[in-house]
């Protein structure tokens, strides 16, 4: 893909769905059910502030395999932060100088405009321009010759660039997240951009799959397969398909997770007896004890700055939420509303802990505030799991059931905007959102 800075036009000058619920019982595999590979934005709640934008379409698009403005217009309504501003029958693209009164009597506070033209050697030229329709300013924009199955992450990255340009905070639409499928008995793991298209399978399997986990350089996934009939830890390389072992100790091997400086992995042990959290090299070897517990200690992650962890634990006699210092020593209790809490995974930016909480028989994804320890559920869904943050800390994405159907779904930290993004066929589980793309 080739990038080019387009000139300012300015006046003035981007397991097994049972395994997480019944992580400290018996492993149950539950029916294949179809996905419903169809995306939409679900948006509930009042007294949102959203940013009225208008996303024209295309100049040209019509005769591109993507249609660039509506996957851009998705990416920015999906974000919780945008409101989409009807700009059907313009005829715009990035070399119009738009009429600013128009488009704010249409209530628009920003537009983007562009263009995509097939070139002579069968890639595509897309432009695109940005506007502050509120000042009359042109914001910039970019322009991309790429291959047609590259017009999707180009979209993507006109919806981060615009993202950032507008709230000051990088975007994540071009990032990557990783899921398993179990069709009939067959476990697949993929990879699929942020909005769930574009699928990739990764590894292909009659046993299953688990724990998937994206290494922090976004090239590696680390997961749990059951092709040994034992639960053993790999890594796998996405681009090229290599994989290494890293843990395949006597007993049960599971649950990975990486350092954010990508060297260590935390995983569970049954080793030495009882499932104990352990720290073992990216690259195999000896495995360290983390710390010595007479519970099951399972489901570890890491803060951002590596120096807490934070995991799973029946030492109190029910599933809790706890959390060690990476180099050992005491556990603290962190979570004391509920019974049963379970999957605890740490926004990049070290201000919130999403989890699920078994309430009244349901799984329900909640978000503490660790500053305050304030807890908000966040669905009105009944079998969450998995929950995992986007790299910018703003969106969580999830597996669940709604509507009868296995569904990926991404929602806001407050629960008012969630949107339900495609996947392939077979009961969807265990989400890994991915960290931003190096460009």
């Amino acid at each position: 893909m080739t990038v080019e800075r387009l000139p300012s036009l300015s006046p003035s000058a981007t397991g097994l769905r049972a395994s997480r619920r019944t992580v400290l019982a018996a492993l149950a595999s539950s029916p294949a059910i179809p996905a419903l590979a169809q995306f939409r934005v679900e948006v509930t709640g009042v007294g949102l502030t959203q940013l009225p934008i208008a996303i024209a379409p295309f100049k040209g698009e019509g005769q591109s395999p993507q249609k660039i403005s509506a996957i851009i217009q998705a990416d920015l309504e999906r974000s919780g932060q945008f409101r989409g501003v009807d700009a059907s029958g313009s005829q715009l693209d990035e070399s119009s100088r738009p009429d600013v009164a128009m488009w704010k009597q249409k209530g628009a506070d920003s537009l983007a405009v562009g263009s995509v033209t097939r070139l002579a050697d069968g890639r595509y030229d897309v432009r695109f321009r940005l506007w502050d329709v509120v000042r009359g300013q042109d914001l910039g924009g970019q322009g991309f010759a790429v291959t047609t199955g590259d017009l999707r992450l180009v979209a993507h990255r006109i919806a981060d660039y615009i993202y950032e340009k507008l709230t000051g905070e990088k975007g994540i639409f071009s990032t990557r997240i990783a899921y398993v499928t179990k069709a009939g008995a067959h476990y697949r793991l993929w990879v699929a951009d942020a909005d769930g298209e574009n699928a990739q399978s990764a590894l292909s399997s009659p046993e299953p799959i688990i724990s998937p986990a994206w290494a922090p350089n976004g090239t590696q996934l680390a997961y749990v397969s059951f092709e040994s009939r034992k639960p053993v830890v790999y890594v796998h390389d996405v681009a090229s398909g290599h994989r290494r072992l890293v843990a395949n100790f006597r007993g049960s091997n599971s649950a990975p997770a990486w350092s954010p400086d990508g060297q260590t992995l935390a995983v569970t042990l049954s080793r030495d007896g009882g499932s104990q959290l352990y720290l073992i090299s990216a690259q195999g070897g000896e495995p360290r004890r983390l710390m010595q517990s007479s519970g099951i200690d399972t489901e570890p992650c890491f803060s951002s700055d590596g120096r807490t962890i934070y995991f799973v634990s029946d030492r109190g006699g029910a599933p809790q939420i706890y959390k060690v210092s990476s180099s050992g020593g005491g556990a603290e209790r962190v979570t004391f509303t509920g019974s049963y809490n379970i999957s605890p995974a740490i926004s990049p930016d070290g201000k919130w802990l999403a989890y699920v909480s078994r309430v009244g028989g349901a799984f329900k994804l909640q978000v503490m505030d660790l500053a305050t320890g304030t807890v908000n559920s966040v669905t009105d869904t009944t079998a969450d799991e998995s929950p995992s943050f986007a790299p910018n800390s703003r969106l969580i994405v999830y597996a669940t059931i709604q509507g009868g159907r296995e569904a990926l779904m991404t929602t806001t930290l407050d629960g008012k905007i969630k949107a339900r993004l495609a996947g392939q066929g077979g009961d969807i589980r265990e989400p890994d959102w991915g960290p931003f793309q190096k460009r």
